[in-house]
């Protein structure tokens, strides 16, 4: 696991509809729980195994439709997270790895944009 993609601090904040990360880097990432929800990395949400790895990062900046909470997180490993949504939902494994890539910052999403040009 690169360092970047180690956690040090992990927060989820149901009441504001957020999941917060601090990466051992001192980046910081704030995730809207509706984008987390809508980009689960299960093969069931991902729409088959074709699909795997592709997310939509644009799911953290908009208005959710839905309402999720978090109601339980299981560590993985040491490389990943299971979390275990309102809506009964648990299949999905959100590598810590995946989770900096979906950062949904504006440094991230220009780095995102300039690499992709």
């Amino acid at each position: 696991m690169n360092l970047n993609t180690k956690p040090s601090e992990v927060e989820v904040r149901n009441s504001d509809g957020e999941f917060y990360i601090k990466w051992s880097d001192g980046h910081e990432s704030l995730y809207s729980l509706f984008g987390l929800r809508k980009n689960c990395p299960c093969v069931e949400c991902r729409g088959g195994h074709g699909q795997m790895g592709s997310f939509d990062k644009s799911l953290f900046h908009v208005n959710p439709t839905q309402h999720f909470e978090v109601e339980n997180i299981d560590q993985v490993g040491n490389h990943a997270i299971r979390i275990h949504w309102s809506d009964g939902h648990s299949s999905g494994m959100y590598q810590w790895e995946t989770l900096r890539k979906l950062c949904p910052c504006e440094e991230c999403m220009k780095r995102e944009f300039f690499n992709t040009q």
